[in-house]
């Protein structure tokens, strides 16, 4: 893992062409989470190898799976049929957030699971109870030691429960999804997230012999099944690097066209930008961007799906600083993503920080190069864009932060007409 790396990046350019929109990292994350329930072999297609999903292959290699990686054709097979225990310890789960979501499968496969606590992500903490919580209402025992804990299933099996979620979350959603398909009895979870990575892995789980209905809508219904099969499964394409795209084109003033998307799972995002002023082009799996007048300045605040989603906010933020007038961006997902803003005002921006969850943005403003340093992924790609319109160089530290979601971002943006190096 390269932490010195960083971008450098001349401001000013026009963009021209067409960039395709790869796999969704969120429904990446989760397949391979879903791998350990079977024996079976698993075909992943659209695979996006970004850092987080290339830390969870290297998960499910020390569990004991075998993975054949395919790159030049996003494709990853994978057999799990090595894995024979529940044990999540060691330097890479601390490293990565998303080794939580294994605890569920594997505890409904081996009634038992030995974790250290997991890292990754600083965004408000993002609190691990939440899992452990749900995972004692399916019937398990958690006993804490100095450096994790330990789950236990109390019977040889979980046993299906009703869970009410009291806010809601997409990675709670899927986790409890998956724990509960090898359950005994009915599980009713409520008020679920809605995303539409949470139906794509409901529909591949379902065709491979689990019981689920609902996925997508806040109520969803399982009942357990003896075993689960594997198949070859399809990665949607990412509606956040989709909706990323389309503002980058907006930011740019350029046409520019983006390709494999499904424009329906943006929700909110488009509604919003064609109010500002954008003038878009929607197809079925396609969004062109093209030339318009100056935006106008748009509230939003950021709600779970199919509203704003929170991971777009902060590009967003970035738009409104160029748009005509004074708008409010109201932050309701997580605390301290506003954060980044103040590297936006050393650049030249106008934003007024309210409170850790609200700004307020004058725009239009001119921006200048500066040096920055990303402090999580999606505020990292935002500096990308800000440095792509900028007078002068832009330098941005600590981009591990952005390559965890975002695949050769440098060179699929430089084929565009940007000028990125990484060095």
């Amino acid at each position: 893992m390269e932490t010195e790396q960083k971008f450098e990046i001349e401001g000013g350019c026009e963009l021209k062409g067409e960039i395709k929109v790869n796999g969704a990292k969120n429904s990446a994350l989760k397949i391979l989470a879903s791998v350990v329930l079977t024996e079976e072999k698993i075909v992943i297609e659209n695979f996006p190898f970004i850092e987080d999903t290339k830390r969870m292959l290297e998960l499910l290699e020390e569990l004991g799976a075998v993975i054949v990686k395919d790159v030049e054709n996003k494709k990853v097979k994978i057999n799990p049929e090595g894995i024979k225990a529940g044990n999540l310890q060691g330097e890479l789960v601390k490293k990565l957030r998303a080794s939580i979501l294994l605890v569920g499968p594997l505890l409904a496969r081996f009634g038992e699971v030995n974790m250290t606590y997991p890292g990754g992500c600083v965004i408000g903490k993002r609190p691990i109870d939440l899992f452990l919580d749900g995972f004692q209402k399916l019937g398990a025992k958690i006993e804490w030691n100095d450096d994790g804990f330990k789950a236990i299933a109390n019977k040889p099996k979980l046993i299906g429960t009703t869970i009410f979620f009291s806010k809601i979350t997409v990675t709670g959603t899927e986790a409890m999804m998956m724990t509960a398909v090898l359950a005994e009895g009915k599980t009713v979870l409520k008020n679920c997230a809605m995303e539409p990575e949470i139906k794509s892995l409901a529909d591949y789980l379902n065709y491979n012999g689990a019981k689920i209905s609902g996925a997508g809508t806040p109520t969803i219904v399982i009942k357990g099944t003896e075993k689960i099969s594997a198949g070859t499964f399809k990665v949607i394409p990412d509606r956040i690097e989709a909706g990323t795209f389309v503002m980058m084109g907006l930011l740019c003033k350029s046409e520019i066209t983006v390709t494999d998307c499904v424009p329906e799972h943006l929700g909110a995002v488009l509604p919003v930008l064609k109010n500002a002023g954008a003038n878009l082009e929607v197809g079925e799996d396609y969004i062109k961007v093209k030339k318009g007048e100056r935006l106008k300045a748009v509230s939003i605040s950021t709600h779970e799906y199919p509203g704003f989603a929170t991971d777009l906010q902060p590009p967003y933020t970035l738009l409104m600083t160029q748009a005509e007038g004074i708008s409010l961006v109201h932050e309701t997902i997580f605390e301290g993503r506003l954060f980044f803003t103040d590297q936006l005002n050393s650049m030249g921006t106008a934003i007024v920080m309210c409170d850790p969850h609200r700004v307020v943005i004058s725009g239009p403003t001119g921006i200048y190069g500066k040096k920055l340093t990303s402090p999580d992924l999606r505020a990292g790609i935002t500096m990308v864009l800000a440095g792509m319109i900028a007078h002068g160089k832009t330098t941005i530290d600590n981009i591990y932060q952005i390559d965890r979601g975002y695949e050769d971002i440098d060179e699929r943006l430089n084929l565009l007409g940007a000028n990125i190096k990484r060095v």
